[in-house]
Order: structure tokens, then C-alpha cells, then sequence
């Protein structure tokens, strides 16, 4: 599972324009090295001036001054993540310590570096929610990738016209947009409003 994670991230991040590298591919049975604790590390060439947003949780757009990062990939797809969850197993957000960045700064050749969470689902209420990303903040985290923000951006970027025969991932995207079993974000937008149009004027009708 954590190949397919991975390879999801990856490829999002080269859809808007990120150079993507993977430093360790394969850890022994040992505590891991700082340098081995980097998932991916991204760098955007045509970004000049590297400014990191202020808010956590991030969408695509947030992405548009983040010149360089190390991204951390967490794939639970069955539960959402919380406070707890990191306090339980703290090694999962070692990326973004001091060490780990330094590493990344020195393979990337400058400085500073943002820290980039890809995960599933945060908690759903607000103060759990708050907890968790107050929790990612004071442990280094700059910034939250939800895995639905990320397969959305793909899924609107696939063309059914193309072939991408050298990616397996865009390449399932698009046959399963062909046979109609994903929407485009936009497709899913219009239809909800034209439900609620419909039943708006059903309402109307019925008085």
C-alpha cells in the first residue's frame, strides 16, 4: 500500500509542476538515519521566491509559492488521523524534525525546506480537528495534504484522449473516467446544483 501512496503523491505533485525525488527507497531493520527518513523530496524550478502559507491545511493553489519540500506519506485509508494517533507513534512525523530537514536542505541544495503531511482524513469535528493540527504544528509540520485533494487534482488533469502508457496510476485514472466511474471535481459541482435547481423548483411547484 505505502508504493501506491507514494505513487499517488508523486504524481500529483509532478502534475503541477514539482520535480520529485525519493531519497531511500529501502531501509534495513535499524533506526532509521536522518536522511532515510524522507518519503519524497519536491523542488518547483519556476518558483522563485520560496514562501510557506500560513494556514496548515492545504489545497493546490496553497502549493503555488512552496518552491522546495520534504513530504512525509501517511496512507490509513480506513481511519482518520488524530492528535493521539502521532502522539502513539511519534516516528511517523520524524521527517520534519530539525535533522531530517537538514538532510533535505543538503540534497536539494538550498534552504529552508517546508514539511508536507500527505494523509487520508483529519478529524471531522472542529476541536478534535484544531487539537490534531496544533498537535502537527509543534512538531514541524508546515503543511497538510488530504489524499482527496490530491486524487481530485488528478482526476480533473487526466484527458480520456491521451494515453499514458508511462504511468500506471493516470493511465487507471483515465480508463475508469471513460467508463464513467469517476467525475471530473467540475462534473460533480454542476450536478449538485443542478439537483438542487431541480428541487428547488419541484418545491415551488408543489405550492
Amino acid at each position: 500500500m505505502s508504493a501506491v501512496n507514494e505513487a499517488i503523491a508523486r504524481e500529483y505533485f509532478e502534475t503541477l509542476g514539482y520535480l520529485v525525488s525519493q531519497p531511500c527507497k529501502y531501509t534495513p531493520a535499524r533506526h532509521k538515519k536522518a536522511d532515510e527518513e524522507l518519503d519524497l523530496l519536491i523542488v518547483h524550478p519556476q518558483i522563485r521566491e520560496h514562501q510557506v502559507p500560513e494556514r496548515l491545511v492545504w489545497t493546490s493553489a496553497d502549493l503555488q509559492t512552496v518552491a522546495r519540500a520534504v513530504v512525509g506519506v501517511r496512507g490509513w485509508h480506513t481511519d482518520r488521523f488524530y492528535a493521539a494517533t502521532f502522539e502513539q507513534t511519534p516516528e511517523m512525523l520524524r521527517f520534519a524534525e530539525r535533522a531530517a530537514r537538514r538532510a533535505a536542505e543538503l540534497r536539494l541544495g538550498a534552504e529552508p525546506v517546508a514539511a508536507v503531511l500527505c494523509l487520508p482524513e483529519l478529524p471531522a469535528s472542529g476541536e478534535l480537528k484544531e487539537k490534531t493540527l496544533r498537535a502537527l504544528k509543534e512538531r514541524g509540520i508546515d503543511g497538510v495534504l488530504s489524499f482527496r485533494t490530491m486524487l481530485q487534482e488528478l482526476v480533473a488533469k487526466v484527458d480520456v484522449t491521451r494515453n499514458y502508457d508511462k504511468s500506471d496510476m493516470l493511465q487507471m485514472l483515465r480508463i475508469l473516467k471513460i467508463y464513467g466511474l469517476v467525475r471530473d471535481p467540475q462534473m460533480e459541482l454542476f450536478s449538485r446544483r443542478a439537483r438542487k435547481q431541480k428541487d428547488a423548483a419541484a418545491s415551488v411547484a408543489a405550492e
